[in-house]
Formats: structure tokens, C-alpha cells, sequence
């Protein structure tokens, strides 16, 4: 009697898990450097406040946009590539047997068995074969623009509320050095969160997160401290 295999493994979250991540960290940095760069300018805290909002509209609604669109894309080319390996199978299935059995062959398995392998699993489903063994696409990678989309625009929102505000709170003292400082915080949590659920090291993927993060803020605030002084001439 065949047993199903339900072991779940960390690839099967990959697809949202990408796009949550980027979102977020995307949300933090892109906020806190807009906040940091609008204050370094000299503006005031309501103009801090109001590009930090207007950053989380436009930023949240972009990364849906640009998500959708591009994992889209890649939705259309496997779906192109499934129809052309349809009706390749169906003109010549003897030829597409051989390919398949050609596959195995390279990984491994002596001809004979290869060839019992591609038969069996061609006459249980022929284009679920050759998408994942010969076209390499498979459930847990395949695109999905709508998760891909909705995860990012969330995600993004979610993290740039943390630095939007810790500026209202700090909108009277130093929003420069609360929003930098604990922003640096939020992007160390959010990147040993990320290596966590993806099973890699915490304290090199909370680093690399980080890093990218004062890079940013640093330049932004440099402008944005550039441009103040010269509207100041």
C-alpha cells in the first residue's frame, strides 16, 4: 500500500516568504531614509510626517504593482513553455519518452530502470514529468502574482509604519536619531526573522539586513543635509 508524504520543508513557503521579506525590509529602509533625509533638510515635523505617509502610499502600492507585473511574467513564460511541452508530447510522445529517459539516465539511474521510470511516470501524468524534471518547475517555485503582489504591498506597509511611527513620537525631540536608531533595530529583527524561517545563520542574515540599512540612511541623510543648506544660500 502507497503511503502520501506530508513532510512540509522551507522551500514550500519560499514564493511569499521572498516577497513578505522584501516588502518589509523595503518598507523600513525606504521610509527611514525618506524620514531621515526630509529632516536632515531642515523640514519641519508636520512635512516629516506627511512624506513619511505619502512614502508609505506610494511605496505599498508600488511594490504590488511591481511584483504582480513581474512575477506575472514569469507565470506567462511557464505557462508558454507547458503548452509547447504539451503538444510536443502529443506529436511525438516516443521522442519525449527518450528525452525523459535521457534525463534520468544524466542523474544517475542505469538505462533499463531509466527507462521504466520515464514510462511509468509518463503514462501517470506525461506534462507533470517533463515540467518538473525536464522544464524544472515545480509546485513550490511556480510563479503566483496575486500572493506575490498582496505579500510585498502588506509586508511593505507593515514596515514602514515602524519608523512613520516612531516619528510622530519623536516629531518634537530628534526624529533624525529615533527614527535611524531604531529603525537600525526593526531591520536586525526583521533580518534574523528571515534567516530564521529560511534555516539560515540569524546573526549573518540580521548583519546583512542591517548593513544595507545604514548604507542607506547615511547616504540619504547626506543629501537631504546637501540640499537643506542649499536652499538656505
Amino acid at each position: 500500500m502507497a503511503h502520501r508524504h506530508f513532510e512540509r520543508h522551507r522551500t514550500d513557503r519560499i514564493g511569499w516568504l521572498r516577497a513578505a521579506v522584501l516588502g518589509a525590509n523595503d518598507g523600513i529602509v525606504s521610509t527611514a531614509s525618506l524620514i531621515v533625509g526630509v529632516a536632515a533638510a531642515g523640514a519641519s515635523s508636520t512635512d516629516i510626517l506627511r512624506a513619511g505617509l505619502a512614502g508609505l502610499v506610494a511605496g505599498a502600492m508600488s511594490m504590488a504593482a511591481g511584483e504582480y507585473i513581474s512575477v506575472h511574467s514569469q507565470a506567462d513564460t511557464e505557462k508558454a513553455d507547458l503548452a509547447r511541452e504539451s503538444a510536443e508530447i502529443e506529436a511525438d510522445p516516443v521522442a519525449e519518452h527518450r528525452e525523459l529517459a535521457g534525463i534520468y539516465v544524466g542523474r544517475g539511474l542505469d538505462p533499463q530502470l531509466a527507462q521504466q521510470v520515464a514510462e511509468q511516470l509518463m503514462a501517470h501524468d506525461a506534462l507533470g514529468a517533463h515540467a518538473r524534471d525536464e522544464l524544472e518547475i515545480s509546485s513550490a517555485f511556480s510563479a503566483r502574482p496575486v500572493q506575490a503582489a498582496l505579500a510585498s504591498a502588506g509586508s511593505f506597509a507593515v514596515g514602514a509604519v515602524l519608523p512613520l511611527a516612531v516619528a510622530v513620537i519623536a516629531a518634537k525631540s530628534s526624529p533624525t536619531l529615533w527614527v535611524g536608531g531604531t529603525s537600525l533595530v526593526f531591520l536586525a529583527m526583521l533580518g534574523a526573522l528571515a534567516a530564521k524561517a529560511g534555516g539560515a545563520n540569524v546573526v549573518y542574515g540580521a548583519w546583512r539586513v542591517t548593513f544595507w540599512g545604514v548604507m542607506a540612511m547615511a547616504i540619504t541623510a547626506a543629501v537631504g543635509k546637501w540640499f537643506g543648506s542649499i536652499g538656505g544660500l
